[in-house]
């Protein structure tokens, strides 16, 4: 008898243990999703989170189940309000991700279609340009990983940046689209919070603007490619533009961010890239790109990181030479 109820209690215990996860979740989910101002965001996460507690107590006292079925159900309404959370192109979006970026495909040439080109003077202050560019793909000469750290040094953001022979570069960078009166956030990334944007921009504006305005650490990586492997990643940006233009998805801090996409992509053209934490933390991504031989690995990795930082010479070049400015050996790092 003694050992028949230790089992009950102990059964008992391991359902509120699985239960705490998907309350934390969905505790956050109500909060940062659930439509209304903050007094109605946090008086609904609190009653949730109380009548959880609730029940979770008396799954435990009463030796009953009861109490885990009603939870079951109530999380089932959870889950059904938000899968109808849906994506969307139409909504009141911030200056520099306003513009959906498409591409058109013109024998081996590409077209691109807001392609971004701020003068930033600030975060608040700045001088918006979109334009029409056209790239041969036949003068493509390299490609480069910039990551951009901001503070944690585990983390980064991810961009690739394409040459030409002409020395014009174009970076393709995967964002957060946010509204206008949104902020990044990382753990509102989880929650449905952001749209997915993906960017087209010249160097002197979307890593210009990492250095020289928001105090960002930046470098710039040499990627050891191929043409046709350069070409076909490229052209997956582009498809990957015209899928998001027509279908918009949910950002996801984990699962769909800078790095994930751009992975996503790659493997379609080399099936066998290995799955790596590095692909998540994304500070530690030259590792995984030296291990892969994605860099060059006869460079010692410390001689590596130091070459590839730009910070210093990009804060100190203008913008009309940028691109050059920040690929010059000779500059003062």
């Amino acid at each position: 008898m003694k050992l028949w109820l230790f089992g009950r209690k102990l059964l008992a215990g391991v359902a509120v243990l699985l239960m705490l996860l998907p309350v934390a979740w969905s505790t956050l989910a109500l909060w940062y999703r659930l439509p209304g101002g903050v007094i109605v965001r946090t008086l609904a996460s609190a009653m949730w989170l109380l009548v959880t507690i609730v029940l979770a107590v008396m799954l435990v006292r009463r030796h009953s189940w009861l109490p885990l079925g009603i939870y079951a159900v109530l999380f089932a309404v959870v889950l059904l309000w938000w899968s109808g959370i849906k994506p969307s192109n139409q909504r009141d979006w911030a200056d520099d991700v306003s513009r959906p970026l498409t591409g058109r495909v013109e024998g081996h040439q590409v077209v691109l279609d807001n392609v971004r080109d701020f003068t930033w003077r600030s975060d608040d202050d700045y001088d918006a340009r979109w334009e029409t560019r056209r790239y041969d793909l036949d003068r493509l000469v390299s490609a480069d990983a910039v990551l951009s750290y901001w503070g944690i040094g585990a983390i980064a953001h991810a961009m690739i940046s394409f040459g030409f022979d002409d020395g014009s570069h174009v970076v393709f960078s995967v964002e957060t689209r946010r509204e206008r009166d949104e902020q990044y956030s990382p753990i509102s990334g989880f929650f449905k919070q952001f749209e997915t944007a993906l960017i087209a921009a010249d160097e002197r504006d979307i890593i210009r603007v990492r250095t020289n305005v928001r105090g960002e650490d930046d470098y710039l990586y040499p990627l050891r490619m191929d043409k046709p492997a350069m070409r076909a990643l490229f052209l997956s940006y582009v498809h990957a533009a015209n899928e998001l233009a027509t279908t918009p998805a949910f950002y996801n801090t984990l699962t769909s961010n800078c790095t994930t996409i751009v992975y996503r992509m790659a493997r379609q053209i080399s099936p066998g890239l290995p799955r790596d934490i590095r692909l998540l933390l994304t500070g530690y991504l030259p590792g995984y790109l030296r291990k892969i031989g994605a860099l060059d690995r006869n460079v010692p990795e410390d001689v590596q990181e130091q070459r590839a930082r730009i910070t210093t010479r990009a804060r100190n070049s203008t913008a009309d030479d940028f691109s050059r400015a920040i690929r010059s050996s000779d500059a003062v790092r």
